[in-house]
Parts: structure tokens; C-alpha cells; sequence
């Protein structure tokens, strides 16, 4: 009886150790998830903070695909922008987006310049061909009636300053297919907001392929050349008129409203169909055509925003 009692105690025993090993690795392979899906894809730039012209650091090849994209840099040689070298020309660009986002312009990737370069943005290049800019471009002077003074605008356009023909002020969208019900609902606020605005007006279809305009959400490499990059990195894009297609990148975390640690669906439409109507980035901050934005806020229009789009339509 004796021995009976040890076996079966044996046994509870070996059931025990193995509920409490499968539990601690799935709390552990839980907690490996939980931390790749808090990564950024901007992450790499801790790594690099405090280097300046004369480096020769690992990942430096990583900011000058960061500045490449985003328009701030360009290498005739293109070996260049494939090593560590933190040159002259990487250090111009970086003094280039420091004036563009009103930093120090140090040329250094101080602790204030990686800390901007790592909130999540938009897609689309700040410099595109060399022939836009945001701060360090034209500044637009506009008279206020109500006083004395005028206003200095840095609303940008995309080269060429491309825009809807005049006959095409009535636009239809749709949404490709597995887009979410709140993302739509999100969507159509925001067009709402710009036709208050301009002179367009925006009429939701249920066949995309009939629409001027496609919403919809991608992951990776989704065939229009410009891949997304995963969580935390670029959120969204849109193209220039009369293009039409705009894109959410679909491993972000995305909300209805201000939500902490998710960004917000309507949000990100306003500043994305700003560019389907023709609106470069703007370096007003406050603006809705500004190029980043943390999780967990809203953003509206601004007087910059609505100036830069009259003054594209003449409206």
C-alpha cells in the first residue's frame, strides 16, 4: 500500500513539475512576443545617438537609409549610403532635418534630433527631388485683414504642384476589400473635414474600382514601391493627385479616437488625404500636414493646412 502511495505521489509530482515548465515557457515565449511587438522600426537610432562627422559606427549605413527616404539625402556614389562612415554629407543632412524640425542644427545626432526621429511619421519624403522643403524653404506670406501684421505659412506642395484637374472637384473613394468598419467610418469624418474646407466634395462608392480614390491597409512590400516597415515606424502613405491611393500600414495599432499606445485611424486619414489633394509636409507642428505623430493624440486641421490648400486651388 505504502509503495502504491509513492508511486501515485510520483506521479502527481511529474504532472506538477511539467504543468508549471509549460507554464513558465509559455509566460516566457509570451513575454519575448510582447517585447518584438513594442519594437519600433525606428529603434536602431538609440544605438547611434551622440555620433557626429568622423564616426565610424555600426548601423550608420541604417540612418542614412532613414535620411535617403525621407528625402534629406542623396549619394552620387552609391556605395556611400551602404557603409558606416558618418561624413559630410550625412552631416548635412542631419543639419538639414534639425532646421526642418526647428532643432539645433549641430549636424551631431544629439539626444533631442534621435527623439524626433524616432516618432512614428508619415510616408512620404519631406525633400522629394530636391525641389521641396518645409522650413528651410520658401516662407509665404499671407495678410491678416483683421490687423497690421502677416502670418508666415510653410505649407510645401509636391514638385510640379500637381492637383486635381478643374473639373474633378467631386471625388469618389472606396475602400479595398478586408478594410475595417471603423477604419471606413474614420475615413469618411475625415474627407467630411477637407470638403468643409475646399471646394471638393467626397462620395463614398462600394466598388473601389470605380472610385478617383482607394483606402485601404498593407503590410511589408505591397507592390507600390514604398514597403512598410512593421510596428512603430512609418504609419501611413498617400500618393500625389491625381494618383489616388492611400495606404495604412496594417501591423500598426490603430484606434478610433485618442488611445495610449495605438494611433488614430481619423487622425492619420486628414493628413493623408492632404496629400491626395497635393499637400506636401509642413513644419508647423501643429499643422495636420506636419510629418510626425506620437500615438495616443488627435490632430485637426490648421490655418496652415486650409492656406496651403487654398493657395494650391486659388480658392
Amino acid at each position: 500500500m505504502a509503495s502504491q502511495a509513492f508511486s501515485l505521489c510520483s506521479v502527481i509530482a511529474l504532472i506538477l513539475l511539467m504543468f508549471i515548465s509549460l507554464h513558465c515557457n509559455t509566460a516566457l515565449a509570451n513575454s519575448k512576443n510582447h517585447k518584438k511587438s513594442s519594437s519600433s522600426a525606428f529603434d536602431f537610432l538609440k544605438h547611434l545617438q551622440g555620433c557626429h562627422k568622423g564616426d565610424k559606427v555600426k548601423q550608420v549605413h541604417d540612418l542614412k537609409n532613414y535620411l535617403q527616404h525621407f528625402g534629406y539625402l542623396t549619394y552620387q556614389n552609391k556605395s556611400l549610403g551602404n557603409d558606416d562612415d558618418f561624413d559630410d554629407e550625412l552631416e548635412s543632412a542631419i543639419k538639414t532635418y534639425q532646421l526642418n524640425y526647428h532643432l539645433k542644427t549641430t549636424g551631431t545626432l544629439d539626444s533631442e534630433t534621435v527623439s524626433q526621429m524616432m516618432v512614428p511619421r508619415c510616408g512620404v519624403a519631406d525633400i522629394i527631388n530636391n525641389t521641396t522643403r518645409m522650413e528651410s524653404g520658401k516662407k509665404r506670406h499671407h495678410h491678416n485683414s483683421t490687423s497690421k501684421f502677416h502670418t508666415v505659412s510653410h505649407y510645401a506642395f509636391f514638385p510640379g504642384n500637381p492637383k486635381w484637374s478643374a473639373n474633378k472637384y467631386h471625388l469618389r473613394y472606396g475602400f479595398l476589400p478586408r478594410t475595417r468598419v471603423e477604419a471606413m467610418e474614420a475615413v469618411g469624418r475625415a474627407f467630411r473635414t477637407w470638403e468643409a474646407n475646399t471646394h471638393f466634395s467626397f462620395e463614398r462608392v462600394e466598388d473601389y474600382t470605380t472610385g478617383d480614390i482607394t483606402v485601404g491597409f498593407h503590410s511589408g512590400n505591397h507592390g507600390d514601391g514604398a514597403a512598410f516597415d512593421g510596428n512603430g515606424g512609418v504609419l501611413a502613405h498617400a500618393f500625389a493627385p491625381e494618383d489616388g491611393r492611400f495606404h495604412y500600414d496594417g501591423d500598426e495599432k490603430w484606434s478610433v479616437g485618442a488611445r495610449q499606445g495605438s494611433f488614430d485611424l481619423e487622425t492619420v486619414a486628414v493628413h493623408e488625404i492632404g496629400h491626395l489633394l497635393g499637400l506636401g509636409h509642413s513644419s508647423v507642428k501643429a499643422a495636420i500636414m506636419y510629418p510626425s505623430i506620437a500615438s495616443g493624440l488627435t490632430k485637426g486641421l490648421h490655418s496652415d493646412d486650409i492656406q496651403g490648400i487654398r493657395a494650391l486651388y486659388n480658392l
